[in-house]
């Protein structure tokens, strides 16, 4: 059951870069931005990264923390982190808990074959914890600039 606009997100726990555990309340006060991606180190997941990761003073300039998902274990999180300089958080959903709350787990082809996967999608959550946008099937180019638009009036209001 998707979220709705205005809706207090669940309180969530997950493992996450820096041999840390990334928990949505702790976030409290500040914007966020949830991003989902489908595998690490792919090259959209990887663009779509490297353009957070170059508008981040943006998003820190809006009260706004920027964290991106995947399935991936943490280790390929730490790899993707590193390799790619990004300069925020990774988190590691193998279990699809924060996947399902924010259901994003939808079926997928790819060559023909049909399977489950994360649909590229983002979400900015207010300080006080309420999701304010989201984004489904994002397509990469332009998106980012979307999102800090919108991270940046809502700071601002």
């Amino acid at each position: 059951m998707p979220l709705d606009i205005g809706q207090t997100v669940p309180d969530f726990s997950a493992p996450a870069t820096g041999d840390t555990t990334l928990t949505l309340s702790e976030l409290r006060g500040q914007q966020v931005v949830v991003y989902f991606y489908p595998k690490a180190s792919t090259p959209g997941c990887t663009t779509e990264g490297g353009d957070f990761r170059d508008r981040k003073a943006d998003f820190d300039a809006a009260n706004t923390v920027i964290v991106g998902i995947s399935r991936d274990g943490i280790r390929a999180q730490e790899n993707f982190k590193a390799k790619q300089d990004f300069n925020f958080t990774l988190v590691s959903d193998k279990d699809e808990t924060v996947c399902k709350l924010f259901d994003v787990i939808k079926l997928k082809k790819l060559y023909g074959k049909e399977h489950l996967g994360i649909e590229r999608s983002t979400f900015l959550i207010d300080a006080e914890g309420k999701l304010a946008q989201a984004w489904r099937g994002v397509k990469v180019p332009g998106h980012v600039d979307e999102v800090l638009a919108v991270a940046q009036a809502l700071d601002a209001s």
